[in-house]
């Protein structure tokens, strides 16, 4: 409400105005100014829920006196924007009256969740590729991606469209602008479905544990900050396994 009240939430597309949508934090006033381009899609409620969790750790560092302590690693900030995406799930019907409508924006996040994990790890190897073979060519390049897509996405049927699909990273743009920076996101993905599961066992104690995380800022190591949100900094498959089968269990009992 103070963010709306104070001109921080410019949500709304208008003509000349810039794409995107972004996060800035205003420390001194512990609160943020959200920008987005909202055309009434179901991918500009996630951003707006995203943005969100971002403004969110922006409020709860507001005690923090170093600066130093204010910027989080970016494993950190995602994880506060990824959490709230699933934590507010619950809550949809208040932008979704039809039960259709939720059930398909429901259905959209957790198959993106789901989906995401594979592509993050395609970008990643694919950033170490590229450069631990610097004098790499043109068509080994392509060669080393389509590997790297069909160990991580080997049920897309790309049939006709094989051209496309060698070159299908050029709509990556870590690729150009942000290399090596990718994985975090998939740090933080498994981060915030650990906590989306604590939410759906006990949504008091989880939201505590995802507050209190927040207010550390960067004060503490990375592993200590998960723990604090009630989340492993653990990637192996006994952490991942029982997280994609929740998503399995979910996405199997959203009714048709």
């Amino acid at each position: 409400e103070m963010m709306q009240n104070t001109g921080l939430l410019d949500l709304e597309n208008r003509k000349g105005k810039a794409p995107g949508g972004y996060n800035t934090s205003i420390n001194n006033l512990a609160s943020s100014f959200i920008f987005m381009n909202h055309v009434k899609l179901h991918n500009d409620v996630v951003t707006l829920l995203h943005e969100s969790g971002h403004a969110m750790h922006s409020a709860a560092t507001r005690n923090i006196p170093w600066a130093q302590y204010l910027e989080t690693p970016s494993e950190v900030a995602e994880l506060a924007s990824m959490t709230m995406e699933l934590l507010t799930m619950d809550y949809w019907d208040e932008f979704y009256p039809t039960t259709s409508d939720l059930k398909k924006a429901k259905r959209d996040q957790l198959e993106g969740t789901l989906s995401f994990l594979p592509w993050c790890m395609t970008v990643d190897a694919f950033q170490h590729w590229v450069y631990t073979h610097p004098n790499h060519t043109r068509a080994e390049r392509a060669t080393a991606w389509l590997d790297l897509e069909s160990r991580f996405d080997a049920r897309t049927d790309w049939s006709g469209y094989e051209k496309a699909k060698a070159v299908e990273w050029h709509r990556k743009l870590h690729f150009f602008e942000h290399p090596f920076y990718y994985i975090e996101y998939g740090i933080a993905q498994v981060g915030a479905l650990q906590l989306w599961r604590n939410f759906k066992e006990d949504p008091t104690r989880a939201v505590q544990d995802y507050r209190a995380a927040l207010a550390l800022g960067n004060s503490r190591p990375l592993p200590e900050l998960f723990a604090t949100a009630g989340a492993k900094f653990d990637f192996s498959e006994a952490t991942i396994r029982p997280l994609i089968q929740l998503l399995e269990e979910e996405l199997a009992a959203l009714p048709e």
